[in-house]
């Protein structure tokens, strides 16, 4: 492990800090107390306060009548706090203000007719409040899978309408995915976005710092829910290992980690955090002065002290912002007249923009506005040097922000280190994308993406460092959701698209149709048998697909890609009818004739009796596999796939020497002998 990084939103959230604040207070002023249930879920701070006589008790009546009943930070039922409020104690209600909110949203929203839906989890004291509060029905689940449970069982749920709400510290992605859901269902559902802000915060930077470390570490109660929603959001991106101490760290190997990332519950308190980071930097043979900052351009990482985390930063920026009336414009420098002040101000151009190209002139004219920085001023002279790039480069960084979800577009300008990473330029700033998140295939090159422009998400803003990293393949799985969802908004039976092959397999191939795959399956790929997929198509090949058959609930795709027109049988059709000589290829011999490639994919047979005018006893007598052999068309059969054909059609027949004339053919023997019986036939009848 070289690297420490801790979550700036580590710790107590407002409704926790609060809450233990309050306690605090009355253990300093003496002041006896005892709190209806645990004042937060972390066991530590709970024995803290036991430690200076502090209770926890299981009901109000428990309460002596010399203290003071705290009400905890997750509530508690409406009718409990009625029971409270009618017993002759002094009451100090610690319920986080977000909680009460959702408290005041049920009871003003529910009715005794409506639904109430609640993400959470239904044994979780938050939960067991609000529903307290509520006039009707309601009906909690705690997954995805819960809530298609639920809907299934209750056909009629949305009949007098439904209102959902969610537990503060509900996973945002579940939740996200449950809104879909219902929308899709409950079009008359009306949802409150409950969650606390402070959990999606705290959320989202867990999610980032998971993806650009190898592994995190959690510090908090296990009883915690929102600490348990950490764990499960880090764990989808790297091993992450959920502590309530620092003496835990001595159970766990994190030395196989090059880079450990480090957050903390709501209800973890600073003294826990600064404890398990100095285990962590004493492990690392680190003093807690110690700072150890790597330069970007060797991997864009930093690795911080255990002080160095904690200080608070304070912005010293004395950068000043003006406005100048361009006076002149030169290939080198532009002069501005500055609203304000008696200086004459200068940009030049390696401080008007980052690219070194930039043709000022044709830029920029005489009267346009720009907005510039303060560099330095020159009262000698009366002069200032200004800045634009500068300028734009804060207006950037005060426009940056992990929580912006949009996808945006930079220039790649050269690879990290050894293979590390990328550095794209956006809006003026360097964006550090790890190499893990810039490749959209483990195949895909960097060097190669040197030059290009590429979409990416911001996952994480440090502006005390000015540290920037992004995501290509966050952006990409955005993409691709998006286009899934509009495909199967829209796809039909028949559509045609113009596709990729991605990948191929023994029994067909995946083509890329616009952000989803669609197979091709190996029998629809020729008209012809053939053995491999690769024998039509390769991976990379563009090709023209429609849709064959859709299965809308496992999202599977099958395409065809035999055309119409390619079929051998319309090409026969078209190209060869009844009559038609053609040059055929022997492909096989029975004991009863013959069968010769006609066209590719079609073979026709030539009967025994159709070889020769000569007897013949085995075809194999006169012909052989490969041979090539003229031949007549002489019957198709469409609807069984069948094809007559004759060689005899197309020779001479044999001539036969009589007495009496000259030499005749077989077949004018036979017409002839055809005529003598015609008049017999006659005489008979």
């Amino acid at each position: 492990m070289q690297k420490i990084t801790l979550a700036k939103t580590a710790g107590f959230c407002f409704g926790v800090n609060r809450a233990v604040h309050l306690l605090e207070d009355m253990v300093e002023k003496g002041q006896k107390a005892c709190t209806l249930g645990p004042i937060i879920h972390n066991p530590q701070v709970i024995a803290h306060f036991e430690s200076h006589g502090v209770r926890v008790i299981e009901h109000p009546a428990q309460c002596a009548e010399d203290e003071t009943l705290v009400v905890r930070t997750h509530g508690v039922p409406k009718e409990v706090l009625q029971e409270i409020e009618a017993m002759p104690v002094h009451t100090c209600n610690a319920t986080c203000p977000f909680v009460t909110k959702i408290h005041k949203i049920v009871r003003e929203n529910s009715t005794p007719e409506n639904i109430t839906l609640i993400a959470g989890d239904k044994a979780h004291p938050e939960v067991i409040g609000i529903r307290s509060y509520c006039n009707g029905r309601s009906f909690v689940f705690n997954t995805y899978e819960e809530l298609e449970e639920l809907i299934k069982s209750h056909p009629d749920l949305d009949e007098n309408g439904i209102i959902l709400v969610a537990q503060t510290t509900f996973s945002i992605k579940s939740f996200e995915k449950c809104v879909k859901k219902i929308k899709m269902v409950y079009t008359n559902a009306v949802i409150f976005d409950t969650i606390c802000s402070a959990t999606e915060e705290r959320q989202s930077e867990a999610q980032a710092l998971s993806m650009t470390n190898d592994a995190m570490v959690i510090i908090g109660g296990r009883q915690s829910s929102n600490t348990a929603k950490l764990k499960a959001v880090c764990a989808e991106n790297c091993p992450t290992f959920l502590i309530e101490t620092a003496q835990e760290l001595h159970d766990i190997d994190l030395s196989p980690f090059a880079a450990v990332g480090v957050t903390a519950g709501a209800s973890t308190p600073d003294s826990i955090i600064k404890e398990v980071l100095k285990t962590m930097s004493e492990n690392l043979e680190q003093t807690k002065a110690e700072l150890v900052e790597k330069e970007e351009t060797a991997a864009s990482s930093e690795a911080t002290s255990f002080a160095d985390m904690l200080e608070e930063y304070i912005d010293t920026s004395s950068d000043q912002k003006v406005v100048g009336h361009v006076v002149a414009v030169t290939p080198t420098e532009i002069q501005v007249e500055i609203t304000g002040r008696k200086h004459t101000g200068y940009v030049s151009a390696a401080e008007y923009s980052n690219d070194p190209t930039v043709d000022m002139t044709k830029e920029v004219k005489i009267g346009d506005e720009l907005n510039l920085i303060i560099m330095k001023t020159n009262d000698m002279e009366g002069t200032v040097a200004l800045s634009k790039k500068r300028y734009d480069a804060i207006k950037a960084w005060d426009e940056l922000s992990e929580e912006n979800d949009a996808a945006v577009e930079g220039k790649v300008i050269g690879v990290v280190g050894d293979g590390k990473g990328l550095f794209v330029q956006y809006n003026g700033i360097r964006v550090f994308i790890p190499a893990s998140l810039a490749k959209i295939s483990r195949s895909d090159s960097l060097e190669e993406m040197v030059g290009k422009t590429v979409q990416f998400k911001i996952i994480e803003v440090d502006r005390r460092r000015k540290r920037v990293v992004g995501s290509v393949r966050a952006a990409y799985k955005d993409a691709r959701a998006a286009a899934e969802e509009a495909f199967w908004a829209q796809a039909e039976e028949g559509q045609t698209y113009t596709g990729t092959v991605r990948s191929l397999t023994s029994y067909g191939a995946f083509v890329d149709i616009g952000g989803v795959d669609g197979m091709i399956h190996i029998s629809e790929l020729s008209w012809s048998r053939i053995k491999h997929p690769s024998d039509v198509v390769s991976v990379g090949d563009t090709v023209e697909v429609y849709i064959k058959a859709l299965d809308r609930e496992n999202k599977k795709i099958s395409l065809g890609y035999k055309k119409i027109e390619d079929n051998p049988w319309e090409i026969l059709k078209r190209d060869y009818p009844v009559g038609s000589e053609v040059t055929a290829k022997i492909v096989g011999l029975t004991t009863f004739g013959a069968f010769a490639s006609v066209i590719p994919g079609i073979d026709g047979l030539i009967h025994i009796s159709e070889i020769s005018h000569s007897h013949i006893g085995n075809p194999a007598e006169v012909l052989k596999v490969g041979d090539e052999v003229k031949v007549k068309i002489l019957d198709i059969d469409f609807e069984k796939k069948r094809v007559s054909l004759s060689m005899k059609a197309l020779l001479d027949p044999p001539v036969v020497e009589t007495k009496d004339s000259e030499p005749v053919s077989i077949d004018e023997l036979a017409a002839q002998a055809q005529e003598e019986a015609a008049p017999a036939e006659e005489t008979a009848e």
